[in-house]
């Protein structure tokens, strides 16, 4: 199949408290937005208890709403839901190349400095130091992205469980397993240490190309990169090893996860707690 895909994303956060929380504030980002290759056509936030719920953009363009629960609950369920356009096309003729030179220039620095600098989730190492080295030695910065999906992909492999939600590229590179937080994360890491530009996305992927229309699909959150080619960001997915299409669904973008947690905040009592997320995606066309 070509062309754009609608698709209707469901995502359903369940968070069950031992004891009553007191008070709630969470961030939350788990709204799409519309990009050059998406466009976001409905959008819905529901919170149960109700509780006042702001909205913003923030730094990164991504679309944020604060909850603020004043109100005693032992329960707190969040369901998001939206309807995307995704799969556009994007221009891909390029009038304009990222070369070595330019890259390290003080000017290329300090217009990128949050999308090259190493973070807590992407540091350097030796390894990633070496392999960012001979990185720059066979390839361009426009066709390194490809060059890291494939070396991240022959280093790792995708296991769940293996890792957890605050592991760092270089604990899983050590591990030589994770998820798509992981492999997004040393993928960012390598080509960052080679001075090309990356950031995090976080989204939805479709699982099912041959879903027919209306088929509900239990679909995932996901993550994969941005690489700055000089002209524009260019997406690649380093989990499945290939570019960002129409099954994909972008929400948040940053420097790595914790710039795009899907929820994030602080309560007052609860105890102990469970958590319970669910992701439905049936294609619409």
């Amino acid at each position: 199949m070509s062309g754009p895909s609608r698709l209707r994303v469901r995502h359903v956060t369940d968070y069950q408290y031992e004891k009553p929380v007191t008070a709630s504030y969470n961030e939350l980002r788990v709204t799409p937005r519309t990009g050059p290759a998406q466009v976001v056509l409905e959008a819905r936030l529901d919170v149960t208890p109700v509780g006042r719920v702001l909205d913003y953009v923030d730094y990164f363009g991504t679309v944020v709403h604060v909850l603020d629960l004043r109100v005693p609950h032992r329960s707190l369920v969040i369901v998001g839901t939206a309807v995307v356009e995704t799969g556009w096309p994007v221009d891909s003729t390029r009038t304009k190349h990222l070369s070595w030179a330019e890259a390290a220039t003080d000017t290329f620095a300090g217009h990128f400095v949050e999308f090259l600098q190493p973070t807590g989730y992407t540091p350097h190492d030796a390894r990633i130091a070496e392999a960012a080295h001979r990185l720059r030695d066979q390839t361009d910065p426009v066709n390194a992205p490809e060059v890291v999906v494939h070396w991240v992909r022959n280093s790792m492999r995708y296991a769940p469980g293996t890792t957890e939600v605050h592991t760092s590229a270089i604990q899983a590179l050590e591990a030589g397993s994770g998820v798509c937080q992981d492999f997004a994360h040393v993928a960012i890491a390598m080509l960052r240490c080679a001075g090309v530009p990356a950031r995090y996305v976080s989204g939805y992927l479709h699982p099912k190309a041959e879903a027919v229309i209306g088929e509900t699909v239990s679909g995932e959150s996901h993550a994969w990169i941005e690489a700055w080619d000089g002209q524009g960001w260019v997406a690649h997915d380093p989990t499945n090893g290939r570019r960002v299409g129409r099954d994909h669904v972008l929400v948040a973008t940053g420097r790595d996860y914790s710039d795009v947690a899907p929820v994030k905040g602080v309560i007052a009592g609860g105890g102990s707690s469970r958590l319970d997320a669910a992701v439905e995606i049936p294609r619409l066309a």
